[in-house]
């Protein structure tokens, strides 16, 4: 069965970083569509980036561009998130999600077609 867990999240100020994790456990990873979502506050779920994890290609919000980069590491197992520059905007729960799809479907569509979420860690920044 396949689990993530996201860890790393916290309060950091405007212009911090940040860099969340997510543990991967039930498969092997090598060949999948992964990425890290978030729900803002009143707002719905929305992409940040994406890789495929075969190719190392990814896929980033326009929100987010310059200042976050999305990797891997197939030895252990993770996926990351390496948010810098952070703004008050970028306050939200963040989520790791993983599935097993063509590469032409591996973007923003992982939202909708993931099976496989992490529970979410939480990211505050205060201006």
């Amino acid at each position: 069965q396949v689990q993530l867990v996201e860890s790393g999240g916290g309060s950091v100020q405007t212009g911090g970083s940040l860099r969340l994790s997510c543990a991967a456990s039930g498969d092997t990873f090598s060949s999948y569509c992964m990425g890290w979502f978030r729900r803002a506050p009143g707002k719905e779920r929305e992409e940040v980036a994406i890789i495929l994890t075969a190719a190392g290609s990814t896929y980033y919000a326009d929100s987010v561009k310059g200042r976050f980069t999305i990797s891997q590491d197939n030895a252990k197992n993770t996926l990351y998130l390496q948010m810098n520059s952070v703004k008050p905007e970028d306050t939200a729960l963040y989520y790791c999600a993983a599935a097993r799809l063509p590469p032409a479907f591996c973007g923003a569509a992982l939202l909708q077609r993931a099976p496989y979420w992490g529970q979410g860690t939480q990211v505050t920044v205060s201006s």
